[in-house]
């Protein structure tokens, strides 16, 4: 649950920059906002891994 928690707390920052670029227009928002979701796509791959691992290991125990 920690790393999904991980991705909640990743959207929860990135609201106020979305914000600040669309609304306000601030290009230093932009920047940020691509480095979040870089951290988002790796984070989910990171989460996607994990549960292939574990499907794969309760195929092996037969469950």
């Amino acid at each position: 649950m920690e790393k999904f928690n991980h991705l909640h707390e990743i959207l929860e920052n990135m609201k106020t920059d979305i914000e600040k670029f669309y609304d306000k227009g601030q290009n230093a928002a932009g920047t940020r906002l691509r480095k979040s979701l870089n951290d988002l796509r790796k984070k989910a791959a990171e989460i996607r891994k994990d549960i292939q691992d574990e499907r794969a290991k309760r195929k092996a125990e037969g469950k």
